[in-house]
């Protein structure tokens, strides 16, 4: 996918990512399952299951399918797809389906599901809606949203430890997401509690050594989406101090392997896959954590520079096998709009 040297999203490349969402947002097979079921009568295909994210492979992927076409129809007026998203969102954001997928939610066995990784994104993507001309559609998908904000709220407070790895059960990276929602609606009660867990977790933390990254199954940086979490919730001043310490030596582009873009053998294997994203989700958290830098601090060129080198090596490959395919694009908007 060919980008300018800048590395910015344009209408051009937008079109194509929304074209990508669209192609498998409503593509039932194949689909990975990841819930627990009670009984036989909880066998069901994932459309009968999920009525309105049952598309993208999963769950979760099909979520932030939605958060891009919203994102990028709230980006662009005059999106070529934007007719195709406002009916795809016609035909699928309704009051019933909502229900249905609340209901899904609320049974026993649900309590873990999607946890931390497609809460953060549900968030997130109730967050987008929140900023669209057409309100609606955050009002309908609300019941749904303050039931995932509500397991924050429950779940938090029992999370004696954060979830460091690459993978879903990150903790950072959700929370971080579930920072723009608290923020979209107003909601301080959220936002301080996920401000204060963000700062148990993580705020004693000093001279990471990213020593596990990349490991082979990784499309987060457990360091820098952690950092990036701590930029979003923390105040400017307290947040400048803690990734001094952090991250005292990357001045001198140390930890070396967080500066070297993960290379991907085999982009038809899911897992592998998989590091494609770590390329982008890095290029996110570097150029979010240079905005928080001072232009003429040597750290704002080191950071931008290591965003560029990610993004260059991971964007040709948005599209071209749908194990990246059905998930990838929504990571390089993150990392384009940082």
């Amino acid at each position: 996918m060919a980008m300018s040297q800048t590395h910015e999203l344009d209408l051009h490349t937008a079109e194509k990512f929304a074209r990508i969402a669209l192609s498998h947002v409503e593509l039932e097979y194949p689909h990975k399952p990841g819930f627990v079921f009670g009984s036989r009568d909880d066998v069901r295909s994932p459309r009968e299951t999920h009525p309105v994210f049952f598309g993208s492979y999963d769950w979760h992927s099909c979520v932030h399918g939605y958060w891009m076409l919203a994102r990028l129809l709230n980006r662009f007026a005059d999106l070529p797809a934007a007719p195709e998203i406002r009916e795809l969102f016609e035909r699928r954001l309704t009051s019933d389906a909502i229900a249905r997928e609340v209901a899904l939610f609320e049974r026993p066995e649900s309590r873990g599901f999607e946890r931390p990784y497609g809460w953060g994104w549900l968030l997130k993507l109730a967050a987008e809606l929140e900023v669209m001309e057409e309100r609606r559609f955050a009002d309908i998908l609300r019941p749904l949203s303050r039931l995932v904000a509500g397991g924050f709220q429950e779940f938090l407070p029992l999370a004696s430890y954060p979830v460091r790895v690459g993978t879903h059960f990150n903790t950072a990276f959700a929370i971080r997401l579930a920072a723009d929602y608290g923020t979209a609606i107003n909601d301080q009660t959220l936002v301080d509690l996920l401000r204060a867990t963000a700062v148990r977790w993580y705020g004693e933390d000093r001279d990471c050594p990213a020593w596990g990254e990349p490991s082979g199954d990784d499309f987060l940086s457990s360091a820098l989406t952690e950092a990036e979490c701590m930029r979003r919730l923390l105040p400017i001043e307290a947040f400048a101090g803690w990734f001094s310490r952090f991250l005292p030596r990357l001045a001198e582009r140390r930890p070396a392997t967080l500066f070297s873009p993960a290379s991907v053998s085999d982009r038809s294997d899911g897992k592998i896959a998989h590091l494609d994203g770590l390329n982008l989700s890095r290029a996110w958290c570097f150029r979010s954590l240079a905005v928080a830098l001072a232009v003429n601090d040597p750290r704002h060129t080191v950071l931008q520079a290591a965003a560029n080198r990610h993004l260059a090596a991971s964007l040709p490959h948005v599209a071209g096998d749908y194990m990246g395919e059905h998930w990838l694009a929504s990571f390089a908007v993150l990392a384009l709009e940082a």
